[in-house]
């Protein structure tokens, strides 16, 4: 199912980052949701989703399989809907393209500190 939504909240939680130490910017111009209890995991959708923002969580749902998750970036082409068997996506896409802030992964903490030395 598709629909246009609008921009008010649709920054998943990065709001008020622009600007933040190790913040970057990401165009997207669409979003979906996902139906992470009706997801049976066959992972479909990772390879169909064009611009990569798509991969498989860690944890399960509540029947035991790992679900897709969002990243910044999805364009609302709709290629994860209409590969899923499950119908767990919805597709959004926005009137405008949105730039959302997204902070940056933490460093990796294996190297050693001051304090190792």
């Amino acid at each position: 199912m598709t629909g246009t939504a609008g921009v008010a909240g649709t920054t998943g939680g990065t709001a008020g980052v622009a600007g933040a130490a190790g913040a970057t910017t990401v165009l997207t111009r669409g979003t979906v949701t996902i139906d992470r209890e009706r997801c049976k995991g066959c992972e479909l959708c990772i390879p169909a989703c064009r611009p990569g923002v798509l991969s498989m969580s860690t944890e399960v749902n509540a029947i035991g399989y790992r679900y897709p998750v969002l990243a910044p970036g999805c364009t609302g082409c709709q290629a994860c809907h209409a590969v899923c068997p499950d119908f767990v996506f919805e597709v959004y896409k926005f009137a405008e393209p949105v730039v959302l802030a997204v902070l940056a992964a933490p460093a990796p903490t294996d190297a050693p500190t001051e304090e190792d030395r």
